[in-house]
């Protein structure tokens, strides 16, 4: 049986996720908890990172180097940087680029990173298994669809950095974590798709917004990631 491997970032995301895992057992590494069980009879490992890019990174690898997954899934809440987005809608991602990652002074564009590139691709085949469970699926009643995550060390409120990452990138949302996930994926050799729930969009106030539907948004992220197994 394959075992996926589950990384969010906030106790609100995990809380929602862990209802719908049965048969759990939990282990603690370095002071982050991973939970082993069962969704829809797939084998999982379930664990939060914190906020950020470093503790996403260190979950992650810690994740790969003490269990046996054959991929990994990044399933949290984001901000919509693109305008046909609306709260409670879902991103699945096609690849994932580091906004806030910068050596353009040494002739790289913005986002490049060495020995990785200006973006990590998700898996196709998890896409297309995604996107095939979904059409089957006809009780799905808000907006799923592919698109990029742009990732950085800062919750992004400035009406103008949300412009510049959106016009620079192309992105759908941003995050940050998802990009040090996929990072450490690709580097590892592991599958990797990111599910992503909107909770809000920077426009100044959103902070607000965020902390008012991080529960929708999570539950939405449950919901999509049971329909995906």
């Amino acid at each position: 049986m394959e075992k996926i491997g589950i990384v969010v970032a906030m106790e609100e995301e995990y809380s929602e996720i862990e209802k719908i895992i049965t048969s759990k057992k939990s282990e603690k590494i370095c002071n982050i908890d991973f939970v082993e069980g069962e969704i829809k009879n797939k084998s999982c490992i379930l664990t939060k990172s914190g906020v950020g890019k470093v503790n996403a990174a260190m979950t992650t690898q810690i994740l790969i180097d003490k269990f046996d997954i054959d991929y990994i899934l990044n399933v949290g809440v984001a901000g919509a940087i693109n305008s046909n987005m609306k709260i409670g809608d879902v991103i699945i991602g096609e690849y994932v680029v580091q906004h806030d990652f910068d050596i353009t002074e040494f002739n790289h564009p913005k986002g490049y990173i060495t020995g990785i590139g200006d973006k990590v691709l998700c898996d196709e085949k998890l896409i297309s298994k995604f996107n095939s469970s979904i059409q089957k699926n006809k009780s799905v009643n808000y907006v799923i669809k592919n698109g990029i995550v742009a990732t950085g060390d800062i919750f992004v409120t400035d009406i103008k950095m949300k412009e510049k990452i959106r016009k620079k990138f192309n992105a759908d949302v941003v995050d940050m974590e998802c990009g040090a996930i996929a990072q450490v994926s690709h580097l590892n050799n592991k599958p990797f798709l990111v599910i992503r729930a909107i909770s809000d969009c920077p426009n100044g106030n959103n902070a607000k917004t965020f902390d008012k539907n991080l529960e929708l948004a999570s539950k939405r992220c449950a919901d999509v990631l049971q329909k995906l197994l």
